[in-house]
């Protein structure tokens, strides 16, 4: 069996831990994939992410390549599977 692997990006700053993060992270967990989780722990790494992928919101979610979106897109991904 195939190994299926994620990229997270997901912030958690000092003050705040995005709980559609969490969210996400437990998603996968679940579903049997390993995660690379990277943390966006400021606000300038969170905004840079944003800006350079040309999206609103974190959490998003990579698999093969391929952005899924943030955690609501990544349930009905999940359940589309």
């Amino acid at each position: 069996m195939t190994e299926r692997k994620a990229i997270l990006y997901r912030m958690v700053l000092p003050d705040h831990v995005c709980p559609y993060g969490v969210r996400a992270k437990e998603m996968l967990e679940e579903s049997g994939f390993e995660i690379d989780d990277r943390l966006l722990e400021t606000r300038d790494e969170v905004d840079a992410f944003k800006e350079q992928h040309g999206v609103a919101t974190t959490p998003q979610i990579f698999v093969d390549d391929e952005r899924i979106g943030g955690a609501d897109d990544l349930e009905g991904w999940l359940e589309d599977a």
